[in-house]
């Protein structure tokens, strides 16, 4: 079982490592949903996960809300996808949408192109996808080599635990060709259900390994 871990900054990553975390993903401002942890505070994650035999993926994204986002933002977003490949990332997780919530395919593939080098996971903006065109967005994303797509099977108002069956027709659908990674609302004590009900053998959120305090 692989345990991922998002963690605001610096501060929890020594006890998300004690607690046996083994993929950090970094942000900034879990309160927005996540948003661009600091080139600085990446560049430390990186080398303290690394020493602890852990990966990092980092969030790109300017701000929290939706993912529809404008030149501005998709310039910045581009710039900061360079800064991680600089420092040797390992993956970078982000999505951008259309306002009728489908992938802005333009802005995904100047974003893949800045990411060259770094394992590709799409985040929650995939959830925002109708259901009905899910699986033609899950496609689209392994053609263009996405390693992990990051889902609650649902919005975020929903429970994870009433979103199985289709996040079981997600997985279905993924056939091993895309890691499909369950999250939001994800906990040590429904971990397993989830897993289970999926067939998949990893798990993300911000209290799979219970609650951590800093260290």
């Amino acid at each position: 079982m692989l345990n991922e871990i998002a963690i605001e900054n610096f501060t929890l990553i020594p006890a998300a490592m004690a607690a046996g975390a083994q993929r950090i993903e970094l942000v900034g401002n879990l309160g927005a949903g996540g948003t661009t942890a600091t080139k600085g505070t990446a560049i430390e994650a990186l080398k303290y996960c690394h020493e602890h035999n852990a990966t990092v993926v980092a969030m790109v994204r300017p701000r929290g809300g939706d993912y529809y986002f404008n030149d501005t933002e998709l310039k910045i977003m581009e710039r900061d996808m360079l800064d991680m490949q600089s420092i040797g990332m390992d993956a970078v997780i982000f999505g951008a949408l259309t306002p009728d919530n489908h992938f802005d395919v333009d802005a995904m593939e100047n974003l893949i192109a800045a990411a060259s080098g770094m394992q590709l996971v799409c985040n929650l903006a995939f959830d925002w996808i109708p259901h009905e065109d899910q699986k033609a967005a899950l496609d689209w994303l392994v053609e263009k080599g996405f390693t992990r797509v990051l889902t609650h099977g649902g919005l975020l108002d929903t429970k994870v635990t009433d979103n199985l069956e289709h996040l079981k027709e997600i997985v279905d659908w993924a056939d091993g060709r895309i890691q499909v990674l369950p999250g939001g609302g994800v906990n040590d004590g429904n971990k397993d259900e989830v897993m289970a009900a999926m067939g998949v053998s990893q798990v993300h959120g911000t209290h799979v390994l219970g609650e951590l305090t800093a260290k």
